[in-house]
């Protein structure tokens, strides 16, 4: 009866060591990987077009009605082709 108390503790003392034994290692870090979207322009610096100089923005405050007309008039088109150039570029982001 004797022997086998001892033998009761010695086999849970085994147990305990055992048991601690896998609680005294440091578990190894796990390297996860985690994809983060990130926000980036569509539109590049070299695509963006060169705003052109209108003929409005160098007219003096006191110039007459036809000089307004006619810068006016001469700026349409440059206008409209920055405007097509920007258009295109947006396009390029869809």
């Amino acid at each position: 009866m004797k022997s086998r108390k001892i033998s009761i503790i010695r086999n849970f003392a085994g147990l305990c060591f055992v048991l601690l034994a896998g609680c005294g290692t440091t578990p190894r870090p796990v390297t996860q990987r985690v994809d983060v979207p990130v926000p980036v322009s569509c539109v590049k610096a070299e695509d963006v077009p060169k705003r052109p100089d209108y003929a409005v923005e160098k007219l003096t405050p006191t110039a007459s009605t036809g000089e307004k007309v006619l810068a006016l008039a001469s700026d349409w088109p440059r206008g409209r082709k920055y405007e097509g150039q920007l258009e295109a570029v947006i396009a390029g982001c869809r």
